[in-house]
């Protein structure tokens, strides 16, 4: 039988030849049948694609739809803030996959939004009870505290009761329950201190073991950061500085913990916890009773009963459950103001950063295009600019406290509202304040800069690798990350770190009307608490961000009570959208007793030293950043725990 295709086209050469049948040679005809099925195919496999995609796509805006909080009523109960993170002036954007990828995705809650939701429960008669889970709390820098912790007394003073849960309360998840009408605790938990302080990871031992040579250039002999690199202990100076801040910021901590409690035997427990603790068989829970420094032992289904009988209990839920408020739904439900004149509000919140960067780290880019399109298009009537910044790069520091100089250009007062921290950097970014306002436990000042190059000669020599070539100038291929770098090359850097310093300095002098001869001998790269920075210059007030609003309306000839805060910062996203809509109030590590706080602490030092070796590789400018802040703040910051979890991922482990 013949092909009736193949007799009516007969094929005019042999490539045209179908060879699908026996006896055929091949041709176009058969090849494009390949062609065609190999098409489809690909075709078939791309519609498979894009149809999971919008499943997917759907099925997130679906889910995020259902478990996001505020679509319902709000009802009577206890508004429950479970802090399963740590309190930061600007949350990181967290996206929605990594919500679905299983790994631990650390939560952070606004300072901001946290006190509004304190203040606005006060006076509402929906909410009977507020209650702080702090089992998982992961931490916030001193003046953060304080603030949070006067929430929580203005909240008492209103008649209504504060209850605070854990299974062993850290010092700054003390720091806050202190200030609660009951403290519970886990009776096979319990709770010690150990203050401000600890030890510092340096890695000059196992740079020399690698071969790797650290070109340092610093100012400043207080200019701690770049001694993890060559030193393999702490130098004299910056003990002695650390000693000294260390010190003052936990003696704020014990006065704010005496205050709060009267009666609690705290300076015995600090002292000597071990006889208090062997006193009661070893049983550290009775112990913190016994010194009042807590008030009921029980566990969670306790607690929660306790809670019910003022909240109300909840029907059709298991034992020790209570009519919950959510934080996210009562914030959603209690949003800022925006009646009255725009005071605008620019955040230079986390690492600062050359570049563009999302919420939570300070780029330049990002930080001065916010306030470029804030002072074009918001109508603003004055600026305060809200710090809480380590420092980092002096580029963006700069490239951001030109942005503020424009907005004074345009005649706006500018005020300047430090938060938990205003170092290196961060100091930087605000000599242009007509005022600065601070807490006494702002962490501020370390006014000096540094840069590192590491090369790799050594190392690669270790190996048997040499490097060689032709050079037309003396800095021809500097600097030399593999085969090192010159002395001429050493000189003219140091020059130019010197001279940064030197503009640092004056930029200081001139705004805080100082000789820059006396900015020097308070500066030298030194950290200061806020009380000392305000006597010594660096600050001029006392008091939160809203005093800081109310100063720049009363500048501005408004009325503080008639306006309102227009914060100049990237709007959340779509992506931010779906991943506030998978987070849930019941979501969340538990915390555990004092061993577990250990365990936790050992994998933010983990965390902390991928960070520092991250910030060694790829540091690309000037820096004016400050160590010692990093160790008054949140357990780990999410950055470097993200690389860890990575790492932990990729090693499986």
């Amino acid at each position: 039988m013949t092909d009736a295709r193949s007799d009516a086209f007969p094929p005019a050469s042999p490539l045209d030849q179908d060879f699908s049948r026996p006896g055929r040679k091949p041709g176009r005809r058969g090849g494009w049948r390949i062609v065609r099925a190999a098409w489809r195919l690909l075709v078939g496999i791309k519609d498979f694609l894009v149809l999971a995609a919008m499943l997917l796509f759907f099925g997130l805006i679906f889910a995020a739809l259902n478990a996001r909080p505020g679509t319902r009523a709000i009802t009577d109960g206890a508004l429950l803030l479970k802090l399963d993170g740590p309190i930061v002036e600007q949350p990181e954007t967290v996206a929605p996959l990594a919500l679905l990828s299983g790994g631990e995705t650390p939560r952070q809650y606004r300072l901001r939004d946290v006190v509004r939701a304190i203040d606005t429960a006060r006076e509402d008669g929906r909410v009977k009870v507020l209650v702080l889970d702090l089992d998982a709390f992961g931490g916030a820098y001193p003046a953060m505290l304080q603030e949070v912790g006067d929430a929580m007394t203005r909240f008492r003073k209103s008649g209504k009761p504060v209850l605070t849960y854990a299974t062993a309360y850290t010092d700054g998840a003390y720091r806050l329950a202190a200030n609660a009408s009951e403290i519970w605790v886990n009776p096979l938990g319990g709770t010690l201190f150990t203050g401000p302080g600890g030890n510092q990871l340096y890695y000059k031992g196992l740079i020399d073991k690698l071969g790797v040579n650290t070109h340092v250039y610093r100012v400043g002999k207080f200019k701690s950061f770049v001694e993890p690199y060559i030193r393999t202990d702490q130098s004299p100076d910056a003990r002695a500085a650390s000693q000294a801040l260390y010190g003052t910021l936990f003696a704020q901590w014990r006065e704010a913990v005496a205050k709060a409690r009267p009666k609690a035997q705290i300076d015995g427990f600090l002292a000597q916890p071990d006889r208090a603790i062997l006193a009661t068989n070893g049983n550290i829970a009775e112990a913190n009773l016994k010194a009042g420094l807590v008030d009921k032992l029980g566990d969670r289904m306790a607690f929660g009963k306790r809670v019910a009988e003022i909240a109300g209990a909840e029907s059709d839920k298991p034992a020790g459950s209570f009519r919950t408020i959510s934080y996210a739904s009562w914030v959603r439900a209690n949003p800022l103001p925006t009646t009255g004149d725009a005071i605008g509000v620019l955040t230079v919140a986390g690492d600062i950063v050359d570049g563009e960067a999302g919420p939570g780290t300070a780029a330049g880019d990002t930080v001065s295009k916010a306030l470029l399109d804030g002072l074009a298009t918001e109508k603003l009537k004055a600026l305060v600019v809200r710090v809480d910044s380590p420092g980092g790069s002096v580029l963006a520091s700069e490239q951001i406290r030109q942005a503020i100089l424009e907005a004074k250009r345009q005649k706006l007062p500018v005020i300047v509202s430090m938060g938990g921290l205003a170092a290196s950097g961060g100091y930087w970014v605000s000599t242009p304040g007509d005022m600065i306002y601070a807490e006494p436990g702002t962490i501020t000042g370390s006014i000096g800069i540094f840069g590192i190059i590491p090369t790799f000669e050594n190392t690669l020599a270790k190996i048997g690798v040499t490097t060689d070539g032709v050079k037309t100038t003396p800095l021809t291929g500097q600097p030399d990350i593999l085969g090192g770098t010159t002395p001429m090359l050493d000189t003219i850097l140091q020059a130019g770190i010197e001279n940064g310093y030197r503009q640092f300095l004056g930029r200081v002098a001139q705004s805080r009307h100082m000789t820059p001869e006396k900015v020097d001998t308070i500066a030298q790269g030194r950290v200061w608490d806020g009380g000392t920075a305000r006597q010594i210059g660096l600050v001029d007030r006392f008091g939160t961000l809203s005093d800081a609003i109310a100063e720049a309306a009363r500048r501005a000839k408004l009325d503080p009570t008639k306006v309102h805060a227009e914060y100049l910062e990237k709007k959340p996203g779509f992506a931010a959208f779906l991943a506030e809509g998978f987070e849930s109030d019941d979501d969340g590590q538990q915390g555990g007793d004092v061993f577990a706080i250990a365990a936790a602490e050992r994998r933010a030092v983990a965390a902390r030293a991928l960070g520092d070796v991250a910030r060694l590789v790829r540091g690309g400018s000037v820096q004016a950043r400050c160590l010692e802040c990093g160790a008054l703040g949140p357990i780990a910051k999410v950055g470097d725990q993200r690389l860890l979890d990575l790492m932990i991922a990729k090693l499986g482990l």
